[in-house]
């Protein structure tokens, strides 16, 4: 398996600081991150970012500048 073969699947993640990624099926998602239950080919997954995930800021440093 490869990230980059047009047949992998990926999960969308995201972290902490609502971060978001794809991570392939295959492997463990990594500490620190989990599913969001989005899965398809890599396409997919980053359209599904691409429509949730519009200020790319870390929720902290999001946080600090309201205050």
């Amino acid at each position: 398996m490869s990230f980059d073969q047009a047949d992998t699947q990926f999960h969308v993640v995201v972290n902490a600081e609502q971060q978001y990624s794809i991570w392939p099926e295959y492997k463990p998602v990594p500490a620190g991150w989990q599913e969001v239950g989005i899965s398809g080919d890599r396409q997919t997954c980053l359209a599904h970012i691409s429509g949730i995930w519009s200020d790319m800021r870390p929720r902290s440093l999001r946080e600090a500048m309201a205050e």
